[in-house]
């Protein structure tokens, strides 16, 4: 029987009702949001996935901040010289930026919080994005313990001075960024790993943890000495961790929770109905959704095996059939839109045959002797949905048999870490407008590569790019890295790049915008008049 979009809002309402009846007597927050799992960490020098940033950039705030629009602007840091060279920053912090203690905040926040992710006993996935400062790749790596040799000095309490190795045009965006963002030296010394608890977080972003329920909701509530409360329109919000697609529709039609955007809350059956919808909102972004194969692993250690799960794939139908948002179909890592006029080289394309041609040639002639393999997903529907088709696909075109395994979100996190799997679903969402937020990654040190993969010739290529002042020269390196990641060695299988989706009453809701590294700071919310 086909489900309208009329019955589901009666079946929903009859359900919110129960729920209703059965929640706790308290008062609605100004915005109820939902997030897409339960954050890993809101540690900003441990934070990698976008459930755990949106929170944890609510609390933290680095020099820089993001706009509705996904724009850098003045954060902690009022404003800031350029040298000639494009080799030094010299930020002027805020005299109104504090701790949410009332300590004030200063120039050598920034120097412990900076060396604390390229201390390599932090393990921060993130630290080589600090890799642009004089002095930093060879303090992580071990190579120079002391830190004095790091391009970062505090002039004075309310003066950060940053040495860069080459001029990089998107340094500012990084300001931005969740890995950069400060944190209270004196709570970690005094509370270990359990500073990120509620009555022990200190911290200077927009807002506070007030209550955390694992697995229920985390609510956050305005943070009185934020420099910029005046403009913090939502005093609480609570951020809930829905990852069903149907339960999360049902909270959003029955007016439980104002907003929704992450794309595997979308139930794959109604999105043609939703798209009818005038609080149903899609925008393009940068996001890939790619598999990640562990090359340390048999049979993924044969680039000949990657290549053969890769042509054998037919993307189109993989958006049309599962997806629906309009995806555009992935042939490389770096979507469109990404940096000035960077074209990306095209991996491989659907041919069955010839899949099956490389797959002989790695001695496995129409699928004989190969081993069972696992693929490794996490629990959204749609992403269950395009876990049966690939595996179909596979075992159409290639005749292998594909195990499917399902992780919560932390723990498909923790086995990507850990390389314990064979193969997996994954996805980024850029950090700042450049292919280098896409590339950077694959490094032999860098922490979110996750592949196993390790290419001395693709370490260069990133590193010439970054010392690169021409634009079109710099495309054109990261052309070649790019060509060798997915054209050549088949590291990663890309799919589709995402298009942004957000559910709200746009004549109600403001300060949320289609962005391309779709950023939606709770900050900037409010509620129209």
């Amino acid at each position: 029987m086909m489900l309208t979009l009329r019955r589901l809002n009666f079946f929903l309402l009859a359900s919110a009702l129960l729920l209703s009846a059965c929640a706790p007597n308290r008062a609605r927050p100004d915005l109820v949001f939902i997030n897409g799992a339960e954050p890993e960490t809101v540690d900003p020098a441990l934070v990698t996935d976008q459930v755990s940033m949106r929170v944890s950039t609510a609390l933290f705030e680095g020099l820089c901040r993001n706009t509705a629009a996904g724009k850098p602007e003045p954060g902690v840091a009022e404003r800031w010289e350029v040298s000639a060279d494009k080799k030094t920053y010299t930020f002027h912090l805020r005299s109104n930026a504090v701790w949410s203690n009332g300590e004030p905040l200063t120039a050598s926040d920034f120097i412990y919080s900076w060396r604390r992710v390229l201390e390599p006993s932090t393990a921060a996935d993130y630290a080589s994005q600090l890799f642009i400062i004089r002095g930093a790749r060879e303090f992580n790596e071990g190579k120079n313990t002391d830190f004095g040799a790091v391009g970062v000095r505090a002039v004075d309490p309310s003066t950060l001075e940053v040495a860069l190795e080459n001029p990089t045009p998107f340094f500012i965006d990084l300001c931005a960024f969740a890995t950069l963002a400060p944190v209270h030296e004196a709570t970690l010394t005094r509370h270990g790993t359990a500073w990120v608890k509620p009555e022990n977080l200190v911290c200077n972003g927009a807002y506070l943890i007030s209550e955390w329920l694992l697995d229920d909701r985390i609510t956050l509530k305005k943070n009185p000495r934020y420099w910029d409360a005046k403009a913090v329109a939502m005093e609480t919000i609570d951020v809930m961790p829905v990852s069903d697609p149907n339960t999360a529709l049902n909270y959003f039609l029955t007016g439980q929770v104002d907003l929704m955007m992450d794309k595997g809350t979308v139930p794959v059956s109604l999105v043609s109905k939703l798209k009818q919808q005038p609080w149903f909102h899609t925008g393009p972004f940068l996001g890939t959704w790619f598999i990640r194969f562990n090359v340390t692993k048999p049979p993924f250690n044969d680039s000949r095996v990657r290549h053969a799960l890769s042509l054998a794939i037919d993307r189109k139908r993989i958006t049309e059939k599962i997806t629906q948002l309009g995806e555009i179909s992935a042939f490389s890592l770096v979507p469109p839109g990404a940096g000035a006029n960077y074209q990306p080289p095209r991996g491989d394309e659907f041919d069955p045959v010839k899949a099956r041609e490389l797959l002989a040639l790695a001695g496995y002639p129409e699928g004989k002797g190969f081993p069972l393999i696992e693929y490794l997903h996490i629990p959204p529907l749609v992403e269950r949905n395009i876990a049966v088709e690939l595996q179909a696909m596979w075992e159409k075109n290639l005749g292998i048999k594909v195990g499917l395994a399902k992780q919560e979100q932390k723990i498909w996190l923790s086995s990507m870490r850990e390389l314990s799997y064979q193969f997996t679903r994954s996805s980024w969402v850029g950090d700042y407008n450049d292919p280098n937020t896409f590339l950077e990654m694959f490094t032999s040190t860098s922490g979110n590569n996750r592949t196993g993969w390790k290419n001395a010739a693709y370490d260069q290529l990133i590193a010439e790019a970054s010392s690169e002042a021409d634009v079109a020269e710099r495309n054109e390196i990261f052309y070649r890295a790019e060509k060798l990641l997915v054209a050549d060695e088949a590291v990663i299988l890309p799919v589709y790049f995402y298009v942004g989706v957000q559910f709200f009453h746009a004549d109600k809701l403001g300060g949320v915008e289609t962005n391309l590294i779709d950023d939606h700071p709770f900050r900037c919310m409010h509620w129209k008049k």
